[in-house]
């Protein structure tokens, strides 16, 4: 199967991972929208030329990443760089405002980070998703320039997002500016900032936080239909996880009778629920810890979870500007973290060098069955397939795969279907 070159093609083939870069690049020709079973969509204006949709192509995640680094780097942990990327830190810690190590996933590092950047280092916001304050299970591209704007963003959101879509506020920021955003997201945003000179300038610090996928939107509707919510629209607060390690998600919402209710449920069993509602693409994903940025955060799930734990995170510096800045946050009390070990990193990420193998068999699949596939230039992948997989394992990621071609139609091209959040969505069908 060639290789998908346009934006259209990238969507309608489910290469799309949603992170809105194209929005940014071609504004007068796409609008990022939601569409309930595959996530945030570009809609392409049919007037628009291909001169306009070139440099969105070009940026996008979707089709593939190019992942080039000096190998030879004598300050990388060579321990880790034939699977893992580059890290020239690893470290491990939470926020030293206590505040916002509450409201994070894991300790808060990410944002003590950015609140570093722009309390410390006099850089203008952060740009980073937070909920829709008129469709809680909804989410919104913000710019936040203090700690309280930081705060009312923290936390996982297990929801479609497009972060890149706002770069433009970055890029006409009187100032660099932090992106905090999953790994294609950062690596789009690396792409974008390759095309556009001032976002280049401005991009003062890219952050990247571990991912396992991005669930659709009916993911969350069916999840609080478990929960109790009749009506999605009386949702007043969702919150996926967080406010201890790994935290609860909890639904806040007004039933029928104008009465306050609420309800819980374990991270295990929430994301156990809404991981089978992933996008296509996250299926045939090479980079979950933001290899293409320079900071990549995530859970250290080598240690035991406890409820009562408020949490920290893997802090890896991708680059030696990250590695300063992790650095001077630590001086400065905004992280309060130490190095740890390189084993620490596959010890939290156990999983990672057998997805990295089952990926290459998909790819493989994909391409064979006649349906496209994205292309990874600088992420090994088939030695963890020799090396990772039993035979067994081998077997099903290829017969696993053969079976999805034809259940999610990969060889069909789809339609995005916008739709608007309404009262009736669990009974939609879809």
């Amino acid at each position: 199967m060639s290789l998908v070159k346009t934006i259209p093609e990238i969507v309608e083939t489910q290469m799309c991972s949603g992170c809105g870069v194209c929005a940014y690049l071609a504004p007068d020709a796409i609008k990022m929208v939601d569409d309930v079973k595959l996530g945030r969509r570009p809609i392409i204006d049919s007037d628009a030329g291909l001169a306009e949709l070139h440099d969105a192509a070009g940026a996008c995640p979707g089709k593939g990443l190019n992942h080039s680094f000096d190998t030879e780097d004598p300050e990388l942990i060579q321990e880790l760089l034939p699977a893992w990327g580059p890290v020239y830190g690893l470290f491990e810690g939470y926020s030293g405002d206590a505040e916002i190590r509450f409201h994070g996933s894991s300790g808060g590092a990410a944002s003590a980070i950015a609140l570093y950047c722009i309390e410390e280092l006099g850089m203008y916001g952060a740009l980073h998703v937070k909920k829709r304050e008129d469709v809680p299970f909804l989410n919104r591209t913000s710019l936040s320039r203090n700690k309280e704007e930081l705060i009312s963003g923290a936390g996982s959101r297990y929801a479609p997002a497009s972060p890149c879509d706002g770069l433009e506020l970055i890029e006409k920021a009187p100032g660099p500016c932090v992106f905090i955003g999953k790994p294609c997201d950062a690596a789009a945003t690396q792409h974008a900032a390759s095309l556009r000179p001032k976002l280049n300038e401005n991009l003062g610090l890219n952050i990247a936080f571990f991912c396992a996928g991005a669930p659709s939107s009916q993911g969350t509707l069916d999840l609080l239909k478990e929960m109790g919510v009749s009506d999605p629209m009386s949702v007043k607060e969702l919150r996926y996880r967080g406010k201890g390690w790994p935290g609860m998600a909890e639904a806040v919402w007004v039933d029928s009778s104008g009465e306050k209710r609420s309800a819980q449920m374990t991270y295990a069993d929430s994301w156990g629920k809404l991981q089978k509602y992933r996008q296509w693409r996250c299926y045939v994903c090479a980079d979950h810890t933001g290899e293409l940025a320079d900071i990549a955060v995530g859970d250290p799930w080598y240690r035991p979870q406890d409820s009562s734990d408020p949490g920290k995170s893997l802090i890896l510096a991708r680059t030696n500007r990250g590695r300063q800045i992790i650095k001077d946050a630590i001086e400065k009390g905004y992280l309060v973290a130490e190095p740890v070990e390189a084993w620490t990193l596959p010890a939290s990420q156990n999983h990672l060098l057998m997805t990295r193998g089952m990926i290459w068999a998909r790819m493989l699949v994909c391409k064979l069955l006649g349906a496209n596939a994205p292309r990874f230039i600088g992420f090994p992948m088939f030695r963890f397939w020799l090396s990772e997989l039993t035979f067994r394992q081998k077997i099903q990621s290829v017969l696993g795969t053969a079976k999805r071609v034809f259940k999610k139609k990969l060889r069909k091209r789809l339609r995005v279907e916008p739709y608007e959040a309404s009262g009736n969505e669990h009974s939609s069908g879809q």
